[in-house]
Parts: C-alpha cells; sequence; structure tokens
C-alpha cells in the first residue's frame, strides 16, 4: 500500500484552477475540458451535499474495477479533497476476480506512480462465478454479490466507513426501468444506503453525473482502461437493451434523462398507487354525513 497525498486546502470555488492533484498533470488544458471537468464536479458535490454523504474525519473505501466510470470516481474525489472540499480520508482498493489475462500491474503502478492510498486484494471469484452458472447464463448479479461481500469485508479491515462506487445517472435510470418493465415494481439506485448488517454506507457521488461526460473524461484523462472479461464479454443482457432505449429516448428528445433523473427525486406518493406510502384509506371529504 503506498503512502496517500495530502495537500492544503484551497477556497470553496469551482472556478479555481490555481492547483490541483497529481492524476491532472497530463489533463487537457483546454476550456472545453475545464467546463466538462467543472460540470462533473458540480453534479458530484450535489449528491455529496443533497444526501449527506460526508462526515469529516470519515475513511471511504473507493471501488476501483479499472474502467472509465471508477476512474471517474476517484479522480473527481481526488479532486474535491485536494480543494478542501472533501475532509475525509480516501482509500482506493482494486479487488482482482482471477480473470483470464487480467494486467496484475495496471493499476498498482497507476496508484503507485501518483502516490494514491490503495489495497489490491485478490479473490479468485471468477472460478466461482464460471463454475456455478451453466455457460451462455448472465454472469453480472452473482458476479456482483461476491465483488460486494469481499469490498464490505475490506472496508471493515481498512477501518473505512463507507464504501463508494461508480455508478452514474445513466446506470440508476436503467436500473429504474428494468424494475419498472422486468420487477413489477419503482425503484433505482439509491445514492446512499446501509448494508444489512448495518455496519457500512454504500454512497453513489456520481448518481447525477451523466456517462456520456464520464466517457469524455475518461478519454481526455487517458486512464488506462481495464476491459472486463466476464459480464462485459457477454451479449443481449436486459441492461444493454434499456440502455439503447434511454439513448434512443435522449437522441429523440435531448434532455430526457436529466428530466427523469430529476424526476427520482421528486415524488408524489399521492398521485402513486401504493397504499404503504399513502392513506387512502383515511382519505376523505370534509362534508358531513347527510
Amino acid at each position: 500500500m503506498s503512502a496517500a497525498m495530502e495537500a492544503p486546502a484551497i477556497p470553496e470555488d469551482d472556478a479555481d484552477t490555481s492547483g490541483a492533484h497529481p492524476i491532472y498533470a497530463h489533463a487537457p488544458r483546454s476550456v472545453e475540458f475545464n467546463k466538462l471537468r467543472k460540470r462533473l464536479i458540480r453534479n458530484t458535490r450535489e449528491a455529496l451535499d443533497k444526501f449527506a454523504m460526508v462526515r469529516p474525519g470519515e475513511k471511504w473505501l473507493i471501488a476501483l474495477s479499472g474502467g472509465k466510470d471508477s476512474y471517474g470516481l476517484l479522480a473527481l474525489l481526488l479532486d474535491l479533497k485536494w480543494r478542501g472540499l472533501l475532509p475525509v480520508e480516501l482509500l482506493a482498493c482494486n479487488l482482482d476476480q482471477g480473470q483470464p489475462n487480467f494486467p496484475k500491474h495496471i493499476l498498482p503502478e497507476f496508484l503507485t506512480g501518483l502516490g494514491i492510498a490503495h489495497r489490491i486484494e485478490y479473490q479468485d471469484t471468477y472460478s466461482i462465478v464460471t463454475d456455478k452458472l451453466p455457460a451462455g447464463a448472465t454472469y453480472c448479479s452473482l458476479c456482483s454479490r461476491l465483488r460486494r461481500g469481499n469490498l464490505y469485508r475490506i472496508a471493515r479491515e481498512e477501518g473505512c466507513t463507507a464504501l463508494v462506487l461508480g455508478h452514474h445517472r445513466d446506470d440508476s435510470l436503467e436500473t429504474f426501468f428494468m424494475n419498472l418493465f422486468h420487477g413489477g415494481k419503482l425503484a433505482a439506485m439509491p445514492p446512499k444506503l446501509v448494508n444489512d448488517e448495518g455496519d457500512l454506507e454504500v454512497l453513489r457521488p456520481l448518481i447525477y453525473c451523466a456517462e456520456e461526460d464520464l466517457q469524455r473524461f475518461s478519454d481526455a484523462m487517458a486512464f488506462p482502461i481495464i476491459p472486463c472479461d466476464l459480464c462485459g464479454s457477454q451479449d443481449g443482457l436486459q441492461r444493454n437493451v434499456t440502455k439503447a432505449m434511454l439513448t434512443d429516448m435522449e437522441k429523440a428528445m435531448p434532455g430526457r434523462k436529466d428530466v427523469m433523473i430529476r424526476a427520482l427525486g421528486n415524488i408524489n406518493p399521492s398521485h402513486m398507487l401504493d397504499p404503504k406510502l399513502f392513506d387512502f384509506a383515511g382519505l376523505s371529504t370534509s362534508r358531513s354525513p347527510s
């Protein structure tokens, strides 16, 4: 594990570009990139504030898979910490799940070279998934459960209070529509939850960030992306179908995704159909019986 980087706090100003964490050393200096970076920072800070994610002095475990979203999460949180706007300790963690041809050297070299505190953990969950499920089955659910269980364990071992994940706006919307179409319920990815054991929080600070923005950010930052050879290699998943539907909707009606993610935080229980959320039985007029 490498030593953590620390920096003096700077004023709370989104436009301040007087300094940056070393992860931004080779970032573009263009106006377009600065606008993108500021928008992602603004969206991340909104989620952190609105859902009361930050308690000063705590320690967060940042799940780093090697994909664009987790790299973006790490860079944005390091940016906020560098600016003195995130008073928590950050520990990046990659869970090497034993996938064939996984380039083990990339993340340790990347993190060590930037002085980012990290832990690399090896657990062969790949063999468990491929052994338990038949060829052609969808691996995502079992793989995710095994990965999450190991990350919870690591968080406890490292004294962390929260596991921080890189799920973004589009992930939450896709989950909402999958639950609507296939699960018969209204539910999305929550920005903040407590695990079943009640000892760890799960945080999603990128819940307002667009996947397209994170892709552009990742491309500009030239992160050393590691593709997933397990679930990422499977075609025809329901999530892919839902993603395509939302992409088509956004093309036809630009801005719909932003409207929909805001709608998930603007719910009127009396206009839904769930008597557990609204007392329909107790609803009556003020008229006296005749």
